[in-house]
């Protein structure tokens, strides 16, 4: 009977994984803080509409950020 042990060395790239993990979960939870802002959430769901329903709200796709945005930023 054989017996087999497979054994990977420690590379380089191992290690800057792991050094790169925190700020992986850094950005991760800056993201996270975006995509939960009520702007974000509202231009998601203005994105979500037709042309049309745009159109009805005197809206174009291209002014969208500028319009959920424009009290906050100068765009």
């Amino acid at each position: 009977m054989a017996h087999a042990a497979q054994y990977t060395a420690p590379t380089a790239l191992g290690l800057l994984s792991l050094l790169a993990k925190p700020f992986i979960a850094l950005g991760n939870g800056l993201v996270a803080i975006g995509e939960a802002n009520t702007r974000y959430q509202t231009l998601n769901k203005l994105m979500d509409l037709s042309d049309a329903d745009l159109a009805k709200r005197g809206l174009k796709r291209d002014d969208l950020v500028h319009h959920v945005f424009s009290d906050s930023y100068y765009l």
